[in-house]
């Protein structure tokens, strides 16, 4: 296949590799022996090597790069980011103690960080102070290297809900103050809105199952984003409190601690995808690094088995499921990052096919961007990262991952230091 070009844009054609995508799990084989032709920021053309190259060479100048029978796929999309998070602990606090210039170049770092692990596009979900609004502006000038980044700006809470101690949230009351919440992200620039509903694992003076928002509350907060063609994510942990939101017309719940698989039927049903974030209930070596509490590790360690179990009711109920790690997206966490790591923990349960699309294509579909991303195919952006291992085989070659495009420009090679910015 082949997308229209112009002669102005630079042209790459990349050979000597397998490319694969989520339609594997439509049951579209790999390409093997490929050839992915690159104009611009676009691909231009995807198949058999000596097809693509004939057609590539013929259209003028070329550069041609061999990936060494690497599998290419698109970026990882990480759908539960905080570049600037503060969990309780020392760690926390550094973070929170940082002025404006300070978490800027601290979030910068993580964006750089976030790309060159083989995550090409994020879903912020609370940020402080709208720095995420200038990181993308950013990003998006070419100034600093980083991911596509799709926001939240503050989460909506209620006064003393859920991450009210820190200024990546917004406290609101009744349907009238949620209302102005809202809108006052979408006047920052928020591509979503995500909503605290319950009590957490990070909440000293509240539980999981502690519900947050009345139902006038909730209504207000997702009629008012979907009047401006906003979806709504949520915090959320009890299955109750899911249900009431889901039956007004969530969009995506975070975490889902405690589903019972009525809930998740009811979530399928109305398309409420959820990103399980099964990290944060199995991470003690992160919470020691960062010095976090004992009541929040014994919350969050013994919230584990549920957790899981809600995670397969969701997925037994055939609802949609998205990658998001919570922890930043780079953070060594056993023996990789930690996008890849929850990845791995999805894989167990639902395949490699499916963790593939979940890591991909599922969560571009969500925010809405697949005419642009998300798979391989020509007219979309070049956003791709290549392994030596197969995916498909086992989504641990993610943790491989050596060489990083956005946008068609090359942003890691470990074959090359200079191309990595």
């Amino acid at each position: 296949m082949s997308a229209a070009y112009s002669p102005e844009q630079p042209s790459l054609l990349l050979g000597n590799c397998t490319v694969l995508d989520a339609r594997v799990v439509d049951g579209m084989a790999p390409v093997t022996g490929a050839g992915v032709w690159i104009r611009g920021d676009r691909i231009a053309a995807v198949g058999l090597y000596a097809e693509v190259a004939a057609q590539a060479r013929d259209a003028g100048p070329l550069t041609e790069l061999d990936l060494d029978g690497a599998y290419l796929t698109p970026g990882l999309v990480n759908m539960h980011t905080h570049f600037s998070l503060s969990l309780p602990g020392s760690g926390g606090d550094g973070v929170k103690g940082m002025g404006s210039y300070d978490l800027a170049h601290y979030m910068a770092d993580g964006a750089r960080r976030t790309l060159h692990s083989g995550v090409t596009t994020v879903r912020c979900v609370a940020e402080k102070d709208h720095a995420d609004f200038a990181l993308r502006r950013a990003i998006n000038a070419g100034r600093v290297p980083g991911p596509r980044i799709y926001t939240a700006g503050r989460a909506l809470v209620c006064t003393g809900g859920h991450g009210h101690e820190s200024n990546d949230t917004l406290e609101c009351d009744g349907p009238v103050g949620f209302r102005q919440g809202v809108r006052s992200q979408i006047k920052a620039g928020a591509d979503l809105i995500k909503v605290m509903i319950s009590g957490g694992i990070a909440g000293e003076h509240e539980s999981i199952h502690t519900p947050q928002l009345f139902a006038d509350e909730m209504s207000a907060v997702i009629e008012t984003a979907h009047a401006w063609g906003r979806k709504v994510t949520a915090h959320a942990g009890p299955a109750e409190v899911i249900g009431a939101a889901v039956e007004l017309g969530l969009d995506c719940v975070e975490h889902g601690y405690q589903l019972t698989p009525q809930v998740a039927v009811r979530m399928a049903e109305r398309g409420t995808a959820l990103v399980p974030t099964l990290l944060v209930t199995r991470c003690k070596e992160f919470f020691d690094e960062l010095g976090v509490p004992e009541w929040m590790q014994c919350r969050s360690l013994g919230a584990g088995p549920r957790h899981l179990e809600s995670f397969d009711m969701a997925i037994a109920a055939g609802v949609e499921v998205l990658l998001g790690s919570d922890m930043p997206p780079f953070w060594r966490f056993e023996g990789t990052s930690a996008s890849v790591r929850e990845l791995e923990y999805m894989s167990e349960r639902i395949g490699t096919a499916r963790a593939i699309h979940a890591g991909t294509l599922g969560p571009i579909r969500w925010l809405g961007a697949e005419s642009d991303l998300g798979t391989v195919e020509a007219g979309k952006l070049a956003d791709l990262i290549a392994t030596d291992a197969d995916p498909l085989a086992d989504t641990s070659a993610f943790r491989a991952v050596r060489w990083v495009m956005k946008g068609g420009r090359v942003a890691r090679d470990d074959r090359n230091q200079e191309a990595t910015r």
